[in-house]
């Protein structure tokens, strides 16, 4: 039998690290792995879901999204970003994932450079690998904040460069200046800002600037993901530049056609319907984080506190992490998040505050041997 070919650009690429690690969970775990809320979608979002259902709002709808939908975050970017786009402008996709997909291989060449965090999130470079380019990593400074000046001196000749705040795996909130400086430095060189803010909402006590306010050249992607605890109903969103827009509708035509159209009407109530769900999530968190904080740095650990996401990225070193892992507390090694930073690990605080506390009594047995 003649041996089957596969791609080489899938190839070249691993699993997941997390997927694994979740995949591979006993199941008296505590799983810290997963970057997915532990709060069920808000009953006003499920009931507009079910009302589209009842109306047969059940078919096709346009490649672009329901106008509705996108008039809706239209007025969201205005109110809450200061950014002007028009529905036009806007494009729904699958999940913020489709929206990164249809991105790269709207823009990126053969060969094109796409930057981005080391450590970062984990889709950046698979998916840049995907469309023909060269993924390559972007260090953080001591603070795990983008390293500005390493940034400009890799900016020359790159296509992409992929900024995420607050960001993923590691909470930090990039600063007005330091996102000022990479956008506008950025779109001197010709690169394009792809500014990934799913965790928009999730921020405490410092602000959040989208990219977009400080340059042209600029892709914001955003999702109901994370916001409004909406991870498997698959619901994101790309706006930006029209030029851009008609590449990346042309993928996702193609590739996907419309996002699901419940999905979409689900949205709708989301982001026209009450928004106290969000806040009351985010105080959560920021409950959480406290905790969580406390109780590491009680046992000697230092490091930044996160200002936003729901992560806590600590320097556990490499051994005590396999400890913790085979104590069944599952948490995300810091070489899954790229080369930069292999003694770190990345503990998601999106699980309960008994899951919290079951989960330090176990940490804090691993250091203890």
């Amino acid at each position: 039998m003649e041996k089957m070919r596969c791609a080489g650009r899938c190839l070249g690429i691993e699993i997941s690290g997390i997927r694994k690690l979740f995949d591979a969970a006993g199941p008296d775990s505590i799983n810290m792995g997963l970057g997915q809320p532990d709060f069920d979608t808000p009953a006003h979002i499920k009931e507009g879901a079910i009302r589209a259902i009842r109306e047969g709002k059940t078919g096709y709808t346009s490649n672009m999204g329901i106008p509705e939908l996108r008039e809706a975050l239209s007025a969201k970017f205005h109110k809450e970003n200061r950014l002007d786009y028009l529905p036009e402008q806007i494009l729904v996709t699958a999940g913020a994932s489709e929206a990164l997909h249809v991105i790269m291989h709207g823009l990126v060449e053969q060969g094109d450079r796409v930057l981005f965090a080391d450590p970062g999130f984990v889709s950046y470079g698979a998916l840049a690998v995907l469309a023909g380019g060269k993924p390559e990593g972007v260090p953080l400074d001591a603070n795990l904040c983008i390293d500005v000046e390493a940034a400009k001196k890799r900016m020359d000749g790159a296509r992409l460069f992929v900024l995420n705040s607050p960001g993923n795996p590691t909470g930090v909130v990039e600063t007005r200046e330091n996102i000022r400086a990479l956008v506008e430095y950025g779109n001197d060189k010709g690169v394009t800002i792809v500014s990934d803010e799913v965790y928009e909402h999730f921020i405490y006590g410092a602000t959040h600037w989208s990219a977009a306010l400080f340059g042209d050249d600029v892709i914001t992607v955003n999702a109901a993901s994370k916001t409004y605890a909406m991870t498997g109903w698959r619901l994101g969103y790309l706006a930006g530049p029209k030029e851009y827009i008609e590449q990346c509708l042309k993928v996702h035509q193609y590739c996907q056609a419309c996002a699901t159209s419940i999905s979409q009407y689900a949205a709708l109530t989301a982001y026209t319907g009450p928004q106290e769900c969000v806040t009351e999530m985010k105080r959560e968190y920021e409950a959480r984080r406290d905790y969580l904080y406390g109780e590491l740095t009680r046992m000697g650990f230092s490091f930044p506190k996160p200002e936003g996401a729901f992560y806590i990225f600590a320097p556990l070193g490499k051994e005590l992490t396999a400890r913790i892992l085979s104590r069944g507390v599952v948490i995300v090694p810091g070489e899954a998040f790229g080369c930069n930073a292999p003694q770190y690990a990345r503990m998601s605080y999106a699980t309960s505050r008994d899951n919290l506390h079951h989960a330090v009594d176990r940490i804090r047995k691993a250091t203890e041997g």
